[in-house]
């Protein structure tokens, strides 16, 4: 097809406007002096970067000394500080973690012991007002992942208008690690949660420095997926996190399960684990621990499968964790703040034979198993019950157990302490998936469509609307409590009637009541008992 003068002409003054629009913002960025992206917290100064869609990014802040050599499994300490200028625009690296699976083989690639890094991501800069501030804790069980990635640093988040902070914690082997030894050094008579303990370093730092970014300290959201929201769960129950965080928003997570060990469980894990690495006994053990290299203590657990409970995990150390989280949130003591609580519709699978579903359903509900087993078609060597929304016998099974039902009862608990609490279900999948899953939900959180991993997908313009509508409802909630505004539909408190909202796969909002209401009735009896055999 010929294409007429005119058409040429037209082409090349659009082309010509084009150059000379990305020449006039290449020359406003660099005239933009650098000392606009300095920095001074209470350890020194930083120079951060410029964000293409404005604002800046500040990355790889220590807020806290490594813990390497003999600092190894011990509460974080504070840093010390530097002189001149530190360079804050490379991400940290990841903490400690061995290779789970394709989501978390970078991170493993490039983790080290040295890793209590946070990041700071604004909207805009200078800063022109005091921001609520949304501090990330990832998930991973535990075990992998990190709060340094494109996800979080590149989306449309704080573009709602937050202050976004992530932020590394030690993992596995290092963040969670019992042992008679360290609790006999510990001035606390405790040991494990050194993961924990970091978080609450990094709240630390966000309250005696966030004001520095353009953030409200008085105003600040912790979040967080998987692990990320049983550990954030968990905060709301520790004395040590009491007034650093005003709100929280719990993805696929719960402080009521899987259940914190006690401390002398976690320690006689920890000593199978330390003679797994031929480690003396006596006095000496621990310092024969300490010395080892990072890649031999890690041979020390096995591979760890993200749909099982982990190896290591929070204890009840009685000084970070005191006593049962589960039993703080029956009794009304945790954190008396507005929350939102959800779960993805399948979460993790459970493809198992129905005898194998069976089997563990007896085991988890003991007397009740009768009622159990009926309420999934698995009564008199029934195959199962298939549900179209929440998959197999085993898929919901599965789900009730470790997700939704601890997410719905924990919401049920939170709100008879008079504070606002809302429920969600996200049934949106990621295009090209078949069902929304663990971890469905990151990308519409984030404004962020990764086009690798288990969260990536041919995104388009309902998910954009979707993402949109999901950050508007995460960001309302992280300023003033309640995620409602006039631009999005209302979302119902949970209250009496257990009121939530679904995320719909055609990407709206639907309201319903009571979810999953005669299987986590059931479970809730079970859990029951358990609280009252520990009375």
């Amino acid at each position: 097809m010929k294409t007429s003068p005119s058409s040429n002409s037209l082409t090349y003054s659009i082309i010509h406007f084009v150059v000379a629009f990305v020449y006039l913002l290449s020359v406003t960025h660099a005239a933009t002096p650098v000392d606009n992206l300095i920095v001074t917290t209470h350890s020194g100064k930083l120079k951060g970067l410029q964000r293409a869609t404005g604002g800046a990014a500040f990355l790889g802040i220590p807020y806290a000394q490594a813990p390497v050599g003999d600092f190894r499994w011990r509460e974080p300490l504070p840093l010390k500080p530097w002189t001149g200028i530190r360079e804050a625009t490379q991400f940290g690296s990841p903490c400690a973690q061995p290779i789970m699976g394709e989501w978390n083989k970078q991170e493993s690639e490039t983790s080290k012991e040295d890793c209590l890094f946070l990041n700071v991501i604004t909207p805009a800069w200078p800063a022109r007002k005091r921001l609520p501030v949304m501090v990330w804790i990832h998930g991973g069980v535990n075990t992998g992942g990190s709060g340094s990635s494109a996800l979080y640093k590149d989306g449309t988040l704080v573009q709602h208008g937050v202050i976004l902070v992530t932020i590394n914690y030690r993992l596995g082997v290092f963040g969670f690690f019992s042992h008679p030894g360290l609790t006999d050094e510990s001035p606390h008579h405790s040991s494990g949660n050194y993961g924990l303990m970091d978080q609450i370093a990094a709240l630390r730092w966000v309250q005696n420095n966030i004001a520095r970014f353009g953030g409200n300290p008085k105003n600040v959201t912790v979040f967080g997926q998987s692990a990320g929201g049983q550990d954030t769960s968990l905060l709301m129950t520790s004395p040590l996190a009491k007034g650093l965080f005003h709100r929280a928003i719990v993805q696929s997570g719960s402080a009521i399960n899987p259940p914190c060990p006690t401390l002398v469980d976690s320690e006689q894990t920890g000593q199978r684990l330390a003679s797994t690495l031929r480690a003396p006994t006596g006095a000496a053990t621990i310092k024969y621990l300490r010395e080892l290299p990072v890649q031999e203590v890690m041979k020390s657990t096995a591979l760890q499968d993200p749909t099982q409970p982990p190896i290591l995990g929070p204890n009840i150390d009685g000084w970070v964790i005191t006593t049962s989280p589960t039993k703080v949130f029956f009794e009304k003591r945790q954190a008396r703040i507005p929350l939102i609580i959800g779960t993805t519709t399948r979460e993790f699978g459970f493809a198992a034979p129905a005898d194998q579903v069976r089997k563990f359903i007896e085991n988890v509900t003991g007397n009740l198993s009768i009622p159990a087993l009926a309420l999934y078609g698995l009564s008199d060597k029934g195959e199962g019950v298939n549900d179209p929304v929440y998959g197999s016998a085993g898929d919901q099974w599965f789900a009730d157990l470790l997700f939704r039902c601890p997410v719905t009862t924990q919401a049920r608990w939170h709100s008879t302490i008079h504070q606002l609490t809302y429920q969600y279900e996200f049934a949106h999948a990621i295009p090209g998936q078949e069902v929304a899953v663990h971890a469905s939900e990151l990308p519409y959180v984030f404004g962020f469509y990764p086009r690798l991993g288990n969260t990536s997908g041919n995104f388009g313009e309902a998910d954009y609307k979707l993402a949109d509508l999901v950050e508007t409802y995460w960001t309302n909630f992280a300023k003033n409590g309640n995620p409602n505004s006039g631009a999005v539909p209302n979302w119902p408190e949970f209250i009496s009637s257990h009121r939530f909202i679904r995320f719909t796969e055609a990407g709206r909002v639907t309201m319903s009541s009571e979810l999953r209401r005669s299987q986590c009735d059931l479970l809730r009896e079970v859990l029951m008992q358990t609280l009252n055999k520990d009375r």
